[in-house]
């Protein structure tokens, strides 16, 4: 066995006994009071009843009668959890302890060991500008720790980002209602945002979408260290800049927040629930409120 190989094992343990910890501790519990009763499959429809979620209405049906309807789901007996993970160039960033990819890689853990501690089962998309890897949901420990050493050791061939993409191939390859975590930094291209939406919209008609975003404090505010070369890690492209400049500074911030509000209002006009975590904060509290909420 080579040295790689036997870092990437250890890493892959050490991430196990971390993550299946805090499973067992904290999210088990939470994880399917919140999540339960998302797994639903058709049952039949009924006239709509003030109170009732809008979301749920038929429309071909109410086309039909003229009358609003709406679909009745049964809960299934088990749920099916879907990792959306962002492995685009953006994720290699880290400007304090770790980098955002290692924190989706174990933020991801945590969530799959909850799922199987359940009984659910576990599926994975990985996604840059395309989709990069699929596999499909499984129960069973072996399937879940191929599941956390993919997370650990893939390597993407593109680097850019295309949400949109990822979202589609998630309701295409999905027929079931599941459960669906997108883990990412959501520094969406403005040229996916049209795109995101339109995707977002008919996969939260057939699937409970939650978002975990995942940031670096240097992703919205630039340290005044005077003049730097920067590199996109997505586009390859190389700049220097001026960062002892208050004007720069601002631009790139008012930039971060532009991108931000785009997606935040996506998230809302969709109704995704979004758990904001950072590199140098405690995820843990971040996904405890976010369960909590739900």
């Amino acid at each position: 066995m080579s040295s790689n190989q036997n870092d990437i094992l250890k890493r892959v343990r050490k991430i196990e006994i971390k993550t299946r910890g805090l499973s067992n501790e904290i999210f088990a519990g939470k994880y399917h009071t919140a999540f339960k009763g998302r797994g639903m499959s058709f049952a039949e429809v009924r006239e709509y009843r003030v109170g009732d979620d809008v979301r749920d209405i038929d429309w071909n049906v109410t086309a039909r009668s003229r009358t609003p309807h709406i679909k009745i789901y049964e809960e299934e007996r088990e749920l099916t959890m879907m990792l959306v993970v962002d492995v685009s160039g953006s994720g290699v960033f880290g400007s304090t302890t770790q980098t955002k990819r290692n924190l989706i890689t174990e933020i991801a853990a945590v969530l799959a060991f909850s799922a199987a501690q359940t009984g659910d089962k576990v599926g994975c998309i990985f996604f840059s500008d395309k989709v990069e890897k699929f596999i499909p949901p499984k129960k069973g420990r072996s399937h879940l720790l191929m599941i956390i050493r993919s997370l650990v050791e893939f390597e993407p061939d593109a680097s850019g980002t295309a949400m949109s993409e990822a979202v589609r191939y998630l309701t295409n390859v999905n027929k079931k209602r599941c459960t669906a975590f997108i883990l990412s930094d959501f520094i969406v291209p403005k040229g996916d945002i049209k795109p995101l939406e339109e995707a977002l919209k008919i996969a939260t008609s057939r699937h409970d979408l939650v978002a975990i975003r995942v940031s670096d404090p240097r992703d919205a505010a630039l340290p005044d260290v005077g003049i730097v070369e920067m590199r996109d890690a997505e586009s390859g492209q190389k700049v220097w800049v001026d960062t002892s400049s208050a004007a720069v500074r601002d631009y790139f911030a008012q930039s971060a927040e532009q991108t931000k509000g785009a997606v935040d209002s996506l998230l809302l006009h969709n109704r995704i629930d979004c758990a904001d975590v950072a590199t140098d904060a405690d995820y843990v509290a971040c996904l405890i409120k976010l369960f909590k909420k739900r």
